[in-house]
């Protein structure tokens, strides 16, 4: 660990503070560049849209895993997990040859509309959250799914036979109870995207830039690498105050699992 992990983690924090003289003029540099403010609002923009995408998709996966047999739940569970067995850059790749401008989807649409329809789905913000739906889903299914698999269905069948109807059963009982597996979901995608470099480096545009992008861009274009070492500490201490969240979501849902 000391030398796979906190050996190249602390060179970073050193060069980010050390450039012939220890100061902490990179930082200061970040707080007041453009390029950077953009690029960080770019990337907790694209991270929280492409969140709430894989909540409204995944949610109703999860719901539909639960109510499975345990066999059958098992069979969905590979398809869910199969992005897990193939490489993202593949899949980045495989996604420009499906939701291109000559892609699978464009040119059925080209052929039902005579050619008059054309989505624009890559090389923009869409194409990176499409991108990252595909790597981000599997995560928020699975901890949603660990929510509502612990559910007491003495609850439900308790409000059925008060007469309570799939919906409001759903809105008091469901919902509600799921809601520690939502959160750490919500955390664990955040976290995840924050942290992208590939799917927005293939599948993005120039205005489309996030962090870990800017850190390539420090040490390969510009080769300032007190900039970049600084730049990949501000993306450290983001994801470390998510996955702290994260733990804390965790902790308070043993602690309630415990009492009840």
């Amino acid at each position: 660990m000391l030398l796979i992990l906190l050996y190249p983690l602390g060179m970073t924090v050193w060069t980010s503070v050390y450039d012939g003289q220890f100061s902490f003029n990179a930082y200061a540099d970040l707080a007041t560049s453009t390029l950077f403010m953009k690029v960080l609002r770019n990337t907790f923009e694209i991270a929280i849209g492409g969140t709430l995408v894989s909540l409204l998709f995944g949610y109703p996966v999860a719901l539909h895993l639960a109510a499975q047999a345990p066999r059958r739940r098992t069979a969905y569970l590979i398809m869910v997990m199969l992005p897990f067995w193939t490489s993202i850059l593949v899949k980045s790749f495989a996604l420009v040859a499906v939701f291109g401008n000559q892609g699978l989807i464009n040119q059925l649409l080209g052929l039902l509309s005579g050619g008059t329809v054309n989505l624009p789905m890559m090389f923009n913000r869409v194409g990176v959250i499409l991108g990252m739906i595909n790597f981000l889903l599997p995560f928020m299914i699975l901890s949603i799914l660990g929510s509502l698999l612990s559910l007491d269905r003495r609850l439900i069948l308790a409000a059925e036979t008060m007469g309570a109807g799939p919906l409001r059963i759903f809105w008091k009982i469901t919902l509600p109870l799921s809601m520690p597996g939502v959160i750490a979901g919500v955390l664990i995608n955040i976290t995840l995207s924050i942290g992208m470099y590939i799917t927005p480096a293939l599948l993005g545009g120039r205005q489309d830039m996030m962090v870990a992008n800017l850190v390539d861009f420090y040490t390969r274009q510009t080769l300032d690498w007190t900039a970049a070492s600084a730049t990949a500490v501000v993306l450290l201490l983001l994801s470390g105050v998510l996955v702290a969240l994260l733990g804390q979501v965790r902790g308070s849902r043993g602690l309630a699992g415990a009492g009840a």
